[in-house]
């Protein structure tokens, strides 16, 4: 794991994120995957900027989310390339590209060479990992 800029210890990643959502601790900290069509920002289309939960960094903006049908909150891109740390992922028996906040190492998801342009990545993020802020 990379040398993240917000430290904080296990008892209070765990009481931070038992208020945030029922699975961000599970979520953020262990990289757990919520189940499809669930989470509470898969068919979101309200204006604003999604968050962190773990450390509330701007990841992902409104205009750029779109309805990939996969049942996940999915972007065609991060509010800037730095914010995102990518690591392979062999787990479940296959090769994937975890994506984690830079920031705070929370797991997000996961990122597919199948999105639209301009990027043609699909940034496949669990609700629980974010928080929402309304644009004002």
């Amino acid at each position: 794991m990379s040398d993240y800029p917000v430290k904080k210890t296990e008892a209070q990643w765990r009481e931070q994120l038992a208020d945030a959502h029922p699975l961000a601790y599970a979520v953020a900290r262990e990289a757990a995957t919520e189940r499809a069509f669930t989470g509470q920002y898969w068919d979101h289309w309200e204006n604003g900027e999604y968050r962190c939960v773990g450390c509330a960094a701007p990841l992902f903006r409104s205009d750029t989310k779109f309805d990939a049908g996969c049942g996940w909150p999915s972007y065609y891109e991060p509010v800037n390339a730095e914010i995102i740390e990518r690591v392979v992922d062999r787990s479940h028996g296959m090769v994937r590209i975890e994506v984690r906040c830079q920031q705070c190492g929370s797991h997000l998801g996961h990122v597919f060479p199948d999105g639209p342009e301009p990027t043609g990545e699909r940034f496949c993020i669990n609700s629980a990992a974010l928080k929402f802020r309304p644009s004002e």
